[in-house]
């Protein structure tokens, strides 16, 4: 009988890893304060993106920014307030805003988006799980000559790192999806992403991991983890006390706070995004759209269209700006026919857990034995759930990593 593995967290890193792991005849329990896929993996825009395989540090973010940084309506907020750990987190975030880290960070998201799809036509074919998968390209729209220069060069530049693009006039991109605005100049396609519904391909996986034998307790607090010669003992939770084998840590924005209980630091910073869910209409796109000036996702998801953007760095504040709401919706109509016509259905908000590099803390840890940690994918996280899922499995099992995690070692700021 192969040792108990406990995971913290059921978002589709945390079910991902269950799902490996029970495959390769590991005991699994997954807790989870609330339900499977209830966080950031519910209500993201469900894309698969290799083709926007670019860290949020990103050259000139900051001096490009600033005028957005305030602004409660722009697409990066920076909530005003005194708070040491976003200070350090800003500081050593400026550090990698140039192209040296660009370049560094691009081929590892890349390679890690372009695996997980590849794990997710697998499991979806395996597991016959239902939920809207379509791998059709996306298309990133402007609506502005400036914006689409701008957008040009990105393409560019991504090309650079093998990554298929085109850039289409506006003709061609109406060819391809007549649901957008007549006033849209022109667009870049990405030919290698696909899109799906987040949530029941997570809630979907968490079944075939159950049938595989996994345990997952729905609604449970984590409440303290005890740890002995640098090695995690046991974990105390609402449902009681459970002995620890090896312990994956996939909570998230939450991962940062559990890692600090027990003498971790992973510099991390939760970022606020938004979705709106509106009845899809019949003029409706077939592939995600990208809204370039706006930076919003716009993706069919069965019968609905789903509006997602915003990166707001306001701590773990759930509170609901309508002001940011009101602008997704608003940049929405200006890209998209018809679009302020429609019933809108649901508003959503979640923490997506940013790392200063834009890179994610994926490995064992160097200080806790038996501790290893999946999360910091900031906006990435379900483009690059399986293969984060399959890699921690494989660390488990003291297995060769199918990618090289040096480069997201979990202590890997422990000296900067």
């Amino acid at each position: 009988m192969k040792e108990e593995i406990v995971i913290i967290g059921a978002g589709v890193i945390g079910i991902s890893a269950a799902y490996y792991l029970a495959r390769e005849g590991f005991s699994v329990t997954v807790i989870e304060k609330g339900t499977v896929a209830s966080g950031s993996s519910f209500g993201n825009a469900g894309l698969l993106c290799p083709c926007l395989s670019t860290p949020i540090a990103m050259p000139g973010v900051l001096t490009q920014g600033l005028k957005w940084l305030l602004d409660a309506e722009s697409s990066f907020y920076i909530k005003p307030r005194l708070d040491s750990d976003l200070l350090r987190w800003l500081w050593r975030f400026r550090s990698y805003c140039n192209q040296s880290a660009f370049d560094k960070a691009v081929p590892l998201l890349r390679d890690l988006s372009r695996a997980s799809l590849d794990l997710y036509r697998e499991l979806i074919d395996r597991e016959d799980l239902a939920c809207n998968f379509a791998q059709n390209g996306g298309l990133v729209l402007y609506r502005t000559e400036s914006g689409f220069e701008h957008g040009r060069r990105e393409a560019w530049q991504m090309q650079q790192f093998g990554l298929q693009m085109t850039v289409l006039d506006v003709a061609e991109a109406h060819a391809l999806e007549p649901a957008i605005h007549s006033q849209i100049v022109g667009a870049i396609q990405l030919h290698e992403d696909a899109h799906l519904t987040p949530n029941l391909f997570v809630q979907g996986l968490a079944e075939a991991a159950q049938a595989n034998g996994v345990s997952i307790w729905p609604h449970t607090e984590l409440l303290s983890i005890e740890v002995e010669n640098q090695r995690i003992t046991v974990v105390e939770s609402t449902r009681g006390r459970k002995e620890v084998g090896q312990l994956i840590l996939a909570a998230g924005a939450w991962s940062a706070l559990v890692a600090r209980q027990i003498g971790i630091n992973i510099p991390m910073q939760p970022a606020k995004g938004y979705s709106i869910s509106v009845k899809r209409p019949h003029k409706s796109p077939h592939r995600y759209l990208y809204l370039g000036e706006a930076h919003v996702a716009v993706t069919p998801m069965g019968d609905i269209l789903r509006f997602a953007g915003t990166l707001e760095l306001a701590g773990f504040d759930f509170t609901i700006n309508e002001r940011r709401v009101n602008a997704i919706i608003r940049a929405a109509g200006t890209y998209l026919d018809q679009v302020g016509e429609k019933e809108q259905a649901e508003i959503w908000r979640g923490l997506r857990p940013c790392s200063p590099d834009g890179l994610p803390y994926i490995g064992r840890s160097q200080r806790i034995s038996n501790l290893v940690v999946g999360t910091g994918h900031a906006m990435l996280g379900i483009s690059m759930g399986p293969i984060t899922g399959k890699l921690l499995a494989q660390v488990v099992a003291e297995k060769e990593p199918a990618i090289d995690l040096d480069p997201l070692r979990v202590e890997r700021f422990d000296n900067a």
